[in-house]
């Protein structure tokens, strides 16, 4: 007789037995998830996070991994600019901004343990024009502290400008810059952070009604995101893992947590509206919402990973982090989820919202949408085709797309960028030289000598180096660091053509010539073109290996040819538009008085690569909940149009409000004053915003209405494929079921329960 029961109900898949598991044993499962999180958190804060240093991809992170052995990391340079505010007047002629110029050396000579090699008009040429001086120095101490160690040169200088209020007297440069950036990305991050957690719990009070209910999503989502993010303390021994990182960790965990979170409550009370008894209902949960967060998941983890792809060490850190929250909250969602909601039993909705409680708890299908989605599905050609020829208008201007950086990725009123400007309208190419770093041979031998005279000669004003060209020894005479101005503002086409000018004509002629001397540039406009150029060249292989690993997963999670392709085509379609929609805010300059920036002409460039693995993950979360409803309903026996109108409109209450989310979260970063936080955060609100209502409305049921009963066609031959009782989504689950997932015998006799409690 068992074996009998055996064969005729085959295993359960993973995700119902590890839900079953955890409810038959709630204390535990909810005790061991808190104490893991507790480990997790005490092994973060004993080990650390290591300040793994990252790398540029090409020459210019050749040259960096040089500069940065010990004995060899050089100090970071500042500029003072001592400028009369008013034509006709130079610094022979005027007295006062020589005097003013003398006190901004004596204040700088005053912090000898913050400021080393002042250079100044007295002393070294070429730091004189026209109305305008420069005093020059290193910063004293640890390089990697700079930003610390460059604050008592800043109280100097700023005494000294006090004295002088007739004339501008400011400092800028690499320390400086780096003070004001990480104070500037600092407390954007915070605000969002801030921001965030307040709007998510007031949406969450909306759509739940109940304190309690709207709490349980921000649990899971706040102790997957402290876990990874302590857990970060590990690989940060080998990888960059910077602030950046960790908030990006916190955005996409909180995301996703909360929507997993969704998917798996607003079933359990649709289930116990529709008369499931509580058991029932979470049985259920697990058996359909489960596994459609496990296929979202490991979606998103794929697309992620595809920032491994690129080689490029910044995103190698925040693939990896990425990836770890995302898994930590599956598996906070398929355990600690539903073991909580088993332990908490009808207290899950206590803390009632008046006005709100009564219809939020009922979990209905929407009317709206399944009226929608009637009218689409009658004429799925005509809808599908408006639908798709509107996001295709919009997705059109991302075809004249143009990618680069700005000069100073930071917000103008900042007065270090508007220094930094001064600087180079008067002395153009010396706020960021290139440094050639020459390694090998004899470096201060007379042929090296004669060499980098001869480059020296090649410089000129109206050159593509400019003056002066100077050179150091570093590491006790085994490497030898050239300082060459370029031409150009430093980011434009002149500075990038300048910089392969020197690499590919002028150092190859003269350093290149000395025998066993190898070199590799470096400098802010090397490190901006090498990084654009890796992008340029790995971006294509990223959108493919990720579009490939998607459909081989959904392939195997829906037993289906078609849906995959539908999907990854809907998604590029959503990402399309978002993309076109960036490019005219920010390229364009739309809307920059309302969002509070100023354009410069094109997308930064690791913008585009990092939204499309973001929100193909992401988008993914709604098709496959979606999806998944839809083939259950139909595999209970409903014609396919009719189940694609019942699992969108049932489905239609939990992705608007994951949706609305999301899409308030990533507003807040289009608040932010970093322009390419901005660029981000208008574009995942977009396309989260087109993918929850055009794509999932109109373009998701035309397609299926369109394809018919061949949606779900698999050939037979295709049937060893891995995957069937794991991630394939099979029929509904009977409501009355499930008494077993609490320890307690089925409610009704003859009434089996799902599979995942035997």
């Amino acid at each position: 007789m068992d074996t009998l029961t055996v064969s005729k109900h085959p295993r359960a898949p993973i995700v119902e037995r590890v839900a079953g598991w955890s409810v038959r044993h709630r204390i535990i499962a909810v005790t061991g998830w808190l104490l893991l999180v507790a480990i997790a958190f005490a092994l973060g804060q004993h080990l650390g996070t290591s300040n793994t240093t990252s790398y540029d991809p090409g020459q210019a992170g050749q040259a960096e991994r040089v500069l940065n052995q010990p004995g060899v990391q050089q100090p970071a340079s500042e500029s003072v600019l001592i400028q009369a505010r008013t034509g006709g007047q130079t610094f022979r002629t005027d007295s006062e901004l020589r005097q003013a110029t003398t006190d901004v050396v004596t204040a700088l000579r005053g912090v000898p343990r913050a400021a080393t090699d002042i250079r100044s008009p007295f002393t070294s040429a070429g730091l004189t024009s026209g109305r305008s001086a420069l005093v020059t120095f290193n910063v004293a101490g640890n390089p990697n502290n700079d930003d610390q160690a460059v604050v008592p040169a800043l109280n100097a200088v700023a005494a000294a400008a006090a004295r002088h209020p007739g004339l501008t007297i400011a400092e800028a440069g690499g320390a400086s810059l780096s003070r004001a950036t990480k104070s500037s990305v600092s407390q954007d991050f915070r605000k969002a952070e801030v921001t965030s957690l307040p709007v998510s719990l007031v949406l969450l009070l909306v759509v739940f009604g109940a304190l309690i209910a709207a709490g349980i999503p921000l649990l899971l989502a706040g102790t997957a995101v402290v876990s990874a993010i302590s857990l970060l303390a590990i690989p940060s021994r080998w990888l960059p893992i910077d602030s950046t990182t960790s908030s990006i960790v916190l955005l996409v965990g909180m995301t996703v947590g909360i929507d997993y979170s969704l998917f798996y409550l607003r079933r359990e009370r649709e289930e116990r509206a529709a008369g499931a008894s509580f058991p029932g209902a979470l049985a259920t949960a697990a058996a359909t919402s489960g596994r459609a967060i496990l296929v979202s998941g490991l979606t998103v983890m794929v697309s992620m990973a595809g920032l491994l792809l690129t080689g490029i060490d910044l995103f190698t850190g925040i693939a990896v982090g990425t990836i770890m929250v995302v898994g930590v909250a599956v598996i906070g969602s398929l355990t600690f989820l539903p073991a909580l909601l088993s332990l908490l039993g009808p207290w899950a909705d206590r803390g009632r919202i008046p006005f709100l409680s009564r219809r939020r708890t009922q979990a209905r299908p929407s009317r709206l949408w399944a009226a929608l989605v009637r009218r689409v599905v009658r004429r799925p050609l005509l809808f599908g085709g408006a639908a798709a020829l509107g996001l295709l208008a919009l997705a059109a201007p991302a075809l004249g797309m143009r990618t680069g950086a700005p000069a100073i990725d930071l917000p103008a009123r900042l007065p270090v960028v508007h220094t930094l400007d001064q600087i180079q309208r008067a002395f153009p190419g010396r706020p960021a030289p290139a440094q050639v770093v020459v390694t090998g041979g004899d470096v201060s031998g007379a042929a090296m000598r004669a060499e980098v005279a001869a480059l020296q000669a090649t410089a000129s004003a109206h050159g593509v180096i400019h003056r002066p060209v100077t050179a150091q020894l570093v590491g006790h005479g085994r490497g030898l660091v050239i300082s060459v101005p370029l031409a150009g503002n430093g980011s434009d086409g002149v500075s990038r053509g300048a910089l392969l000018a020197l690499r590919d004509r002028i150092l190859p002629a003269t350093i290149g010539t000395v025998p066993g001397a190898s070199y590799a540039v470096t400098g802010d406009t090397a490190n901006g073109y090498d990084f654009s150029a890796a992008l340029r060249s790995r971006t294509p292989i990223v959108f493919a290996v990720v579009a490939l690993l998607a459909l081989v997963l959904l392939t195997l999670a829906f037993r289906s040819l078609l849906i995959p392709l539908m999907s990854i085509g809907l998604n590029l379609l959503s990402v399309g538009a978002a993309y076109g929609l960036v490019t005219l805010i920010f390229q364009d300059g739309r809307l920059q008085g309302l969002l509070g920036f100023t354009s410069f002409g094109a997308i930064i460039d690791w913008v585009p690569l990092f939204m499309f693995v973001f929100l193909f993950g992401l988008s993914m979360d709604y098709h496959v909940f979606i999806l998944s409803r839809i083939r259950e309903l139909r595999s209970a026996g409903q014609p396919h149009r009719d189940a694609v109108v019942g699992g969108i409109a049932t489905c239609s209450g939990v992705v608007t409000s994951a949706a609305v989310i999301m899409v308030a979260v990533f507003s807040i970063f289009a608040t932010l004053s970093i322009i390419d936080l901005k660029m981000i955060g208008v574009g995942l609100a977009a396309a989260v915003l087109i993918d929850a209502t055009v794509v999932r409305g109109i373009l998701v049921p035309a397609a299926l209405a369109l394809c018919g009963e061949r949606t779900w066609y698999f050939p037979g031959w295709l049937a060893w494929l891995p995957g069937r009782h794991t991630l394939d989504h099979g029929p509904a689950v009977p409501r009355a079921g499930g008494a077993e997932l609490a320890g307690r015998a089925p409610a009704v006799p003859g009434d089996r329960p799902p599979a995942a409690v035997r």
